[in-house]
């Protein structure tokens, strides 16, 4: 059967550069996790969150001198909502009640006395949870992919889409570890839909390659890398359309969103180019990979005596 892939670029065949790539990123990742771990948000370590309402404009170096005269000069306060009227700061320690305080009247003293606020603690038990839960989140959303898959297709495409989005999860918290990204839950939800739109895109390209090969006659492995890689150019449009029209929008969000969504778009986009190049340059490759080495042996046969 032709495929007419001969003038496009073949994928399959340039597997190991795909791979060495990959291996490259995740070892940097791994190197960067160990070395400097992740920054962590107010989420997943113990401290203070003080959503402030003023009523009025403020500007984030007048929020931020109301901090540092209060003595928290490393601080970095977040201003956004209708008219900037809104201060999001987050403090790094569990403040008490005394302290807390203090921060709202001096609040009050400079933006006037309609100013309120919504606190909220997380303790290091709390935090610690989450970060537990968060773990077992990822994992079990991943198990059920594969469940499916293996349900959908069999099990060598559940493994190389397993193996692929779990490396797409992995480059999304590499990215923030190594440019010191801070990690909160909107960056979890970034995660977790990474790994819906990486599933989608991997069962497109696995149905067309079990399509083809029920009308294919495949003799050896090179008819059978032909057949992937005519695969992927078959589906290569549509993936691209649907990755390209939610990149756009996040891209948007992040441009022109406002500052505590802004992370998520970008762990968003992160997740979405890596599920885009994990399908096309490891799912289907793995999966010829682990269909080579799964294909049984034919059986010796004995030879009878003469008669």
């Amino acid at each position: 059967m032709n495929y007419n892939t001969k003038i496009r670029y073949d994928f399959v065949k340039n597997r190991n550069k795909f791979f060495t790539f990959s291996i490259a990123l995740t070892v940097a990742g791994i190197l960067s996790l160990i070395l400097f771990s992740l920054n962590f948000g107010v989420d997943f370590k113990a401290g203070t969150s003080m959503d402030i309402s003023t009523g009025k404009t403020v500007t984030q170096q007048q929020a931020k001198e109301v901090l540092a005269g209060l003595g928290y000069e490393d601080i970095t306060p977040t201003v956004g909502g209708n008219g900037n009227e809104r201060i999001s700061v987050r403090f790094d320690e569990v403040l008490d009640a005394q302290q807390s305080t203090a921060v709202m009247n001096a609040m009050k003293e400079n933006f006037g006395e309609d100013t309120s606020a919504e606190v909220n603690v997380v303790s290091p038990e709390l935090a610690q949870e989450m970060g537990i839960k968060t773990i077992w989140a990822i994992l079990i959303a991943s198990l059920g992919i594969m469940i499916y898959v293996m349900i959908r297709f069999e099990w060598r495409f559940a493994l190389a889409a397993n193996i692929s989005i779990l490396y797409d999860s992995f480059v999304v918290v590499a990215v923030f570890s190594i440019f010191r990204l801070q990690v909160d839950l909107p960056f979890i939800a970034a995660v977790l839909t990474t790994l819906g739109y990486s599933i989608n895109d991997k069962i497109v390209i696995f149905d067309r390659i079990r399509e083809n090969l029920r009308f294919a006659k495949i003799k050896n492995e090179e008819q059978l890398s032909e057949l992937v890689n005519a695969s992927i150019w078959q589906t290569m449009a549509r993936n691209l359309y649907t990755v390209l029209t939610v990149v756009i929008v996040a891209g948007c969000i992040l441009l022109l969103g406002s500052e505590s969504i802004r992370l998520f778009s970008l762990a968003l986009i992160v997740g979405l180019v890596s599920g885009a190049y994990s399908t096309v340059c490891i799912a289907s490759p793995l999966w010829l990979i682990l269909k080579r080495f799964g294909k049984e042996k034919p059986k010796a046969v004995e030879a009878k005596p003469a008669p």
